[in-house]
């Protein structure tokens, strides 16, 4: 068979085998597109304003974020506006102070009432600037009329309030009802403040609303992806819009690092913890069956001195003995007086008595080794050398 026969036949086989195939892939499979949304990525995962900030700088405007209030960093002028997520609690009484002055110079101030769930009883420094009193308000959804949404409401999850201008201010618009507020723009000075239950319509991300109505068209609080949400977001924004630089300070701060290496590096520190995990168990002592305690010694250590010394004795090696005691007094009388160790003979002989203030013959006769069955002279010339080494 010629090559050029055999790749037809090839061909053909695929064109049957294939042909049928895909008429049956076709017909049995429908193509269907399906969106995944991921979820947010870098700054978006903790900026709730990231989504308003990005708009705004669509919009031609000047926008900066900040986790916290810092107005050391925010070179604050006329025609600014701070839009502050942060807990207003939480803004010590200088801060207050600076703030104050600057809305009156022509700033825009946003503010939010205390979460709820935080001390119930406390307002803050700024609110009490403000005459604001939100102390013991609680929460509940407030009717806003949209003509595609008639049962649309905001504000379900924000702590309500009253409001009593301090000197110096007034209140322009309120919304709410005439127990309490939802919604107050004050006028200070040149400025505006408008303090609010929640921001929770300004939010990029989409949340569940648990204090909404089960009928509520808004049961997901869906931040500025809701078109009402824009408009009101517009709204609030108006006094200072495209004047100034709008500073959002969302109240949050970025993951840490080990945040991240936990729920983000798992797939690389895993499966290192498992081979450290696995190293250290094949290099760990095996523990077999419980060893007996050692014999406890039947002698203690005088007499085994006490022996050794019979035994030398006993076979005629009382010279070693001797030698020992000579040895340690010797080495204790080169540390007390070297130039007498030093010397040798008649002259060490001399020394040591006058050092010691014997008589020259007692300490010669302690100095000479005795004869190798002396076992008497053995003991008193060892009795010499231990007295001679104490006074040492």
């Amino acid at each position: 068979m010629s090559v050029r026969l055999r790749w037809l036949l090839i061909v053909l086989g695929l064109l049957v085998i294939g042909v049928p195939l895909a008429i049956l892939f076709l017909r049995t499979h429908e193509r269907v597109t399906h969106t995944e949304h991921l979820p947010p990525q870098g700054e978006a995962s903790y900026n709730p304003l990231y989504v308003l900030g990005q708009a705004l700088r669509a919009d031609g405007l000047t926008v900066q974020s900040r986790p916290r209030l810092d107005l050391t960093r925010m070179p604050l002028e006329p025609g600014d506006t701070v839009v502050l997520l942060q807990d207003s609690a939480e803004v010590p009484a200088p801060a207050v102070a600076t703030l104050m002055a600057w809305v009156e110079r022509g700033g825009h101030l946003i503010v939010r009432t205390p979460p709820v769930g935080k001390d119930a009883a406390r307002n803050g420094p700024l609110l009490d600037a403000l005459g604001v009193d939100s102390a013991g308000y609680g929460s509940y959804c407030q009717q806003f009329h949209v003509r595609d949404d008639p049962q649309h409401v905001e504000f379900c999850t924000g702590r309500r309030f009253a409001v009593e201008p301090a000197a110096g201010m007034a209140v322009e618009r309120e919304w709410g009802t005439a127990a309490d507020l939802v919604f107050a723009r004050l006028r200070h000075g040149r400025g505006h403040i408008d303090v609010l239950a929640d921001m929770a319509f300004m939010q990029g991300k989409g949340r569940p609303n648990p204090a909404a109505p089960p009928n509520a068209a808004n049961a997901l609080v869906d931040g500025l992806h809701d078109k009402a949400h824009r408009d009101l977001t517009r709204y609030v924004l108006a006094p200072n819009y495209g004047k100034g630089t709008m500073w959002l300070v969302y109240a949050s701060r970025p993951p840490s690092l080990w945040n991240r290496v936990f729920y983000l590096g798992w797939p690389v520190w895993a499966p290192l913890l498992l081979a450290l995990l696995g190293w250290l168990w094949q290099r760990a002592q095996r523990l077999g069956s419980e060893l007996p305690s050692p014999a406890a010694e039947r002698r203690s250590l005088l007499e085994h001195i006490r022996a050794s010394g019979e035994h030398l004795l006993r076979f005629g090696k009382a010279p070693l003995l001797y030698d020992a005691v000579r040895r340690a007094f010797l080495a204790r009388l080169r540390r007390r007086s070297p130039s007498a160790a030093a010397l040798t003979g008649e002259a060490r002989v001399q020394a040591v008595a006058s050092l010691l203030q014997w008589s020259q013959e007692r300490v010669q006769t302690a100095l000479t080794p005795p004869a190798s069955h002396d076992v008497a002279g053995l003991r008193d010339r060892i009795r010499l050398l231990i007295q001679m080494r104490n006074l040492l």
